[in-house]
């Protein structure tokens, strides 16, 4: 891949609000360029220097049909383009290879990928089936639906993680342990004042109210998180009889957008807040594993986008992972041979919750920070998705020559 570049600071994220909580009333594609807006303005990036575009969306919203082009026009850029991605949660690292490769090809010199979901008050949608009888037609819960049952495999995404579970023999308490230790390295992030989410959240986060005319409330960091003990988590039954997951061990769903800029390496330096940064793209990875093992699929994918950067993973500085469930994370861990504690610090999914589209590019924006901090480095994200897929990203931090 010819160099893609993310400039550095050329992104951001939302906190992200816990089902029902203060981000619930908004319309998410309307939200995402509310937001857009104001974090180009603040990061000193003109919004007609844009070229293309891509919007990742995986709850339908109304009037979503129109995508990317309505939310461009929302944030006053009448003249751009450009797709609206739906991948569940793998929907964050796929938009970021569209967007990459459009510019790789020559169509975009300088875009924009961004994503949103409200996860909160998904659509109830009907289907028509006049022939079927009496007319009735089918509906679904969007949301709810989608969580409780795969159409393939007729399966819920909890037993894809009792399956790797017990393929693995992975019990509560290890689950549990796991727990503790990511909820501890979130509090890493919440060190002074939250200075790492403040690296690219921008706070006090005004949320608008549904009209977007003023202010409703005050965010100071993401919503919804509650304090996590070892005693109150050995309290919690499996939620599935005879299983070993807890509500303790796997994330919440929650709302939120994020957004990154992407561009050849001629335009990055020009938009990076540190100049001397370099955040090049190298490469993606993308596996389905066998039929409700979910879980597991982020391990072919993090070995695909390693052999494809021509890397192991001991060439890695810094791992992040979306973790529905503990699960992941101990799988990944044996797998690869990595500590439990070696990678996710400063939070993940896990912890500050499952938006679906957006969940992906914070993550991948989390990775840069921490790269960042620790003067440079490959670094990779690897998630689930549902299907029992996954996808991952390489990324590379360096002093720019």
């Amino acid at each position: 891949m010819s160099e893609i570049e993310i400039p550095y600071g050329a992104y951001w994220s939302t906190p992200f609000a816990r089902w029902q909580g203060s981000l619930s009333h908004l319309h998410s594609l309307k939200f995402a360029a509310h937001v857009a807006k104001d974090a180009l303005k603040r990061r000193q990036v003109d919004p007609e220097s844009f070229d293309f575009a891509a919007l990742g969306m995986s709850v339908p919203q109304k009037g979503s049909f129109y995508g990317l082009p309505w939310l461009a026009g929302e944030m006053g850029i009448p003249h751009l383009a450009g797709p609206t991605i739906s991948q569940a949660c793998a929907t964050g690292v796929r938009l970021l290879q569209t967007v990459a490769s459009t510019i790789r090809e020559g169509d975009s010199q300088v875009a924009l990928a961004i994503a949103c979901d409200r996860i909160s008050n998904g659509p109830h949608i009907y289907y028509p089936a006049p022939q079927g009888p009496g007319g009735t037609g089918d509906h679904e819960n969007w949301v709810l639906d989608s969580f409780n049952w795969d159409p393939y495999t007729g399966v819920n995404m909890v037993t894809t993680a009792e399956n790797v579970a017990k393929e693995y023999g992975f019990t509560t308490d290890e689950q549990n342990e796991l727990t503790l230790i990511r909820y501890a390295q979130y509090e890493n992030a919440l060190k002074d004042d939250s200075a790492f989410l403040r690296r690219f959240m921008d706070l006090p986060f005004s949320v608008p109210d549904a009209r977007f005319r003023k202010e409703q409330t005050v965010l100071s960091g993401d919503e919804g998180i509650f304090p996590t003990t070892r005693e109150g988590l050995a309290k919690l039954k499996p939620v599935m009889e005879g299983g070993t997951v807890t509500f303790g061990g796997q994330t919440h769903p929650a709302d939120g957008n994020a957004g990154i800029v992407l561009t050849n390496a001629d335009q990055a330096k020009a938009l990076s807040r540190d100049p001397g940064i370099k955040v090049s793209i190298v490469s993606f990875g993308q596996a389905r594993v066998k039929a409700a093992h979910m879980p597991a699929a982020t391990i072919p994918a993090a070995r695909r986008a390693l052999q494809a950067a021509n890397l192991t993973v001991n060439d890695l500085t810094a791992i992040k992972t979306h973790n529905p469930f503990a699960v992941n994370d101990l799988v990944l861990a044996k797998e690869l041979g990595l500590s439990l504690e070696g990678f996710n610090d400063y939070g993940c999914s896990l912890v500050w919750g499952h938006p679906q589209s957006p969940m992906g590019l914070r993550a991948v924006i989390e990775l840069i920070e921490m790269l960042v901090i620790k003067g440079g480095g490959y670094g990779m994200f690897v998630g689930c998705a549902a299907g029992d897929s996954a996808m991952a990203i390489v990324i590379k931090v360096e002093d720019r020559a």
